[in-house]
């Protein structure tokens, strides 16, 4: 599947790391993660998340915004650049993903499929969705 979907993001100029990455970034409160949190999202260790931000934040796609409570945190906060750059290429990934993945199940077996997936997600990766919700890290996943 990673073949089938890595050109269209090579395209545009980013690895499927730089693509989840910015994804998560979209996705989450504030368009914006603790480090932290973005690491435990992306299973990532936090020097290599921190090489995956030096990346993006050279190409202004993210930023790196110190939190205002507590100067040790630093959020890691998408751009409008790299919200474009996100924009232009997620139609292509979810045609991508419909054309080599999803539109090759029916909805009952993709139904299945998800909640099997969610609950292994659950169980290996715990801080998946770290930070996901109001935008608090989970406990237990890195947070200070």
């Amino acid at each position: 599947m990673i073949a089938r979907i890595t050109p269209s993001l090579s395209e545009a100029g980013l690895s499927a790391v730089d693509f989840e990455t910015l994804l998560r970034l979209a996705r989450s409160p504030g368009h914006r993660l603790r480090m932290s949190d973005l690491a435990a999202q992306t299973n990532l260790s936090t020097s290599g998340v921190t090489r995956v931000v030096d990346r993006l934040e050279r190409d202004n796609l993210v930023v790196r915004v110190t939190c205002e409570n507590d100067r040790r945190a630093l959020y890691a906060t998408i751009t409008e650049e790299g919200m474009a750059r996100l924009n232009k290429v997620l139609p292509q990934h979810l045609e991508d993903i419909e054309r080599w993945f999803t539109g090759l199940l029916t909805p009952q077996q993709l139904d299945a499929l998800l909640e099997a997936l969610r609950v292994i997600r659950d169980v290996v990766r715990p801080c998946a969705t770290a930070g996901a919700e109001r935008g608090e890290p989970e406990k237990g996943c890195g947070a200070a």
